[in-house]
């Protein structure tokens, strides 16, 4: 449901709504800067892959190989931006052939015979609605459609974020219920690397590269984040040990409620919130938008904040309506 219906209906009408070529006139770069992601991770992948043990490290390469690109990164940028954010675009534009990636290439860590391409896979539901949505805006055939068909997806859309929540902490707790052997050695090295190593690894080389906020605010999240809650299946699926994947999944899920919110606090230290153009319209209409100009009036500041700020003040106000 999540991935067949509420997600792809999201992508959609977010297309359509916050898209347009003038606000966004470099976005055919976006899935460029995916296949640098990937390859800078594929490298990270080999690399540190060699603490883990032999017996177990083509399941320690593809848990830390395959982030868990869109689910987490989507519940992170609609906390931090509201659901109608146009990061969430950049989002969209720089994930739409992850899903397809990740279908197709699962079985090369367990050197299986390779498959023929699994078509339905590649055109899933999520690259259609994202090419879908793309075409009808730059071809200007956005203003045919229906406002009740757009009222449509919204509705579908509205029940992604928490269909997804309720799927990551769902797959945590069923993992967690299933007693298997403890790879106590093996899930310290995996969390220690995939969700802090990884995460500042990749922030020294955005550091480097400069890329536009934006992109930077895209990449901080996608190294962070655990590995694709589905990844035990695959594995089990190619005939690997779907067991230890399981507990490397549970760990960095139950290790990134810390992490990530220490890696983005890092990451606020060399990039904060624009406070012109877009990046100000994509908070506007957040009501979080209000303890951003709260901490402005106290640090008598025009720049907005870093987002560990933003945090403090999102946790408090939380913890007061308790």
């Amino acid at each position: 449901m999540a991935l067949e219906i509420a997600l792809p209906s999201l992508v959609f009408v977010r297309i359509l709504q916050e898209f347009s070529p003038e606000t966004f006139p470099d976005w055919w770069t976006k899935p460029l800067w995916w296949l640098l992601f990937m390859g800078l991770v594929a490298v990270f992948t080999y690399t540190f892959s060699f603490i883990s043990k032999p017996e177990t490290r083509n399941e320690f390469r593809i848990s830390l190989f395959y982030q868990n690109a869109i689910f987490f990164p989507l519940a992170i940028l609609s906390g931090m931006f509201g659901d109608s954010s146009s990061y969430l675009v950049y989002l969209y534009l720089f994930t739409p052939f992850y899903p397809a990636f990740f279908f197709n290439t699962y079985h090369i860590f367990f050197k299986q015979k390779i498959r023929s391409l699994n078509w339905k896979r590649i055109f899933n539901n999520v690259l259609i609605a994202t090419l879908l949505g793309l075409v009808l805006v730059l071809v200007n055939f956005v203003i045919f459609v229906p406002g009740f068909v757009v009222q449509i997806f919204i509705l579908l859309g509205a029940m992604a974020l928490p269909l997804i929540m309720i799927i990551i902490g769902g797959n945590i707790y069923l993992d967690y219920q299933k007693k298997r052997r403890l790879y106590i050695g093996e899930l310290i090295k995996f969390v220690i690397i995939k969700n802090i190593v990884f995460p500042l690894v990749l922030l020294a080389v955005i550091i480097v590269l400069q890329p536009a906020y934006h992109i930077a605010l895209i990449f901080m999240p996608q190294a962070a984040i655990p590995p694709v809650s589905s990844i035990p299946i695959f594995t089990k699926r190619a005939g690997g040990n779907h067991g230890i994947v399981n507990q490397f999944v549970v760990a960095s899920f139950i290790a990134s409620l810390l992490t990530i919110p220490i890696m983005i606090s890092l990451f606020s230290y060399f990039w904060f919130v624009s406070s012109d153009g877009q990046e100000s319209q994509a908070i506007g209409n957040n009501p979080r938008s209000i303890n951003i100009r709260q901490i402005r009036q106290v640090s008598g500041t025009t720049v907005d904040p870093p987002f560990s700020m933003i945090l403090s003040a999102d946790l408090l106000i939380s913890l007061r309506t308790l």
